[in-house]
């Protein structure tokens, strides 16, 4: 028997499984991790009430990245017009999986809660993604660039900020971190135009407000 070719989606097929995929990952705690968590074996010691709370806002922040670094992937991928970009934004994806399964973990160990507004915060990268991957492959992966550079900045100041007591916090980090940066180099290489401003200050911008909001919230 001659195996049947690998199905052919649509860009209507794309954008629905992106629909899905939000379900999925704004709107309820399904992320599932293909890697073993980082803070496994990393001994979970005591914070004091307000180590707690401090660690918990970065996690929730970082979990919120990570919704966000989600739909800014399937958005492109969705679009995206060369299959090898595609499969690139959709590895990542992937990987930025891992971050959020692991981000939603240590919250619970944590006793805290995602963000409220991840299902905003969710729409509006997805938007974003579809714009970028719309305007064509190469500014497809200045964005991707772009994102991952801003967030393995505001990952080093996230375990500088930590508690020193928070190794488990610290592992999970370290490792997004280096996840992160290697995202970005292969986007790079991969052809990824640089920005023009003020998009990068733009995005900078919303970060920020992204960042203000879910640490409290």
């Amino acid at each position: 028997m001659t195996p049947s070719a690998p199905r052919a989606y649509s860009l209507l097929d794309r954008l629905l499984i992106g629909l899905d995929h939000a379900l999925l990952t704004s709107l309820s705690d399904a992320a599932h991790a293909e890697r073993a968590n980082p803070a496994r074996g990393t001994p979970d010691l005591e914070l004091t009430d307000a180590e707690r709370r401090h660690a918990a806002g970065l996690m929730r922040v970082n979990h919120t990245g990570e919704v966000c670094a989600q739909a800014l992937y399937v958005g492109q991928a969705a679009v995206a017009r060369d299959a090898a970009t595609r499969a690139q934004l959709e590895s990542a994806a992937q990987e930025e999986t891992d971050h959020l399964a692991w981000c939603a973990d240590r919250l619970r160990e944590l006793d805290a809660r995602p963000s409220l507004f991840n299902p905003l915060w969710y729409a509006g990268s997805y938007a974003l993604g579809t714009l970028a991957g719309l305007r064509g492959d190469g500014w497809n992966l200045g964005f991707v660039v772009e994102t991952e550079r801003q967030v393995e900045a505001h990952l080093a100041e996230h375990l500088e900020s930590l508690p020193v007591a928070d190794a488990r916090s610290r592992a999970i980090l370290a490792v997004m971190k280096a996840d992160e940066a290697r995202h970005g180099d292969h986007a790079q290489a991969a052809g990824a135009r640089k920005l023009p401003f003020p998009v990068p200050q733009a995005m900078a911008a919303m970060s920020k407000v992204m960042k203000v909001v879910a640490y409290r919230v």
